[in-house]
């Protein structure tokens, strides 16, 4: 019958309702000018060994990869990452979340199938990471960058 409302006592055979407390902790996400979070675990691949992937070390890695381009460039995009062009940001975010995996991986290798597989990841970013440098210091990249 519809729009009746038994009060009964629900059936023996379920099981009692507990209530589930789950403490939520509030997972701190790396900083980075040039790179998110998102971007550096992607970069350094599901078998990444949680040990050395902190937060603390990835922010750590993205200042070192932000420092070594704004010297390698002798421009501090860091302090003007806002008002660049989306081309050249999501250049320098690349770089820096690639450097970020890079340093995850090194760190600690065992979470990789093999020696190999973390060493031909590694390599990979490493030739990406080449020839971004390559797009930031040569003189028609920088004329593009400044223009864009």
């Amino acid at each position: 019958m519809l729009g009746q409302v038994f009060l009964t006592a629900p059936p023996l055979y379920l099981p009692r309702w507990r209530p589930s407390f789950k403490l939520e902790t509030r997972k701190m996400a790396a900083t980075s000018i040039m790179s998110t979070d998102d971007e550096m675990n992607a970069m350094a691949g599901e078998n990444i060994d949680v040990t050395g992937w902190t937060d603390a070390n990835k922010t750590a890695w993205g200042l070192q990869a932000e420092n070594y381009i704004n010297i390698l460039c002798r421009y501090n995009f860091s302090d003007n990452f806002g008002t660049l062009n989306v081309d050249v940001r999501n250049l320098l975010s690349e770089y820096v979340s690639r450097y970020v995996g890079i340093s995850g991986i090194a760190y600690n290798m065992s979470g990789f199938t093999s020696r190999i597989e973390a060493e031909d990841m590694m390599n990979i970013h490493l030739y990406r990471m080449n020839k971004i440098e390559q797009i930031l210091v040569d003189q028609k990249g920088v004329t593009y960058m400044q223009g864009a």
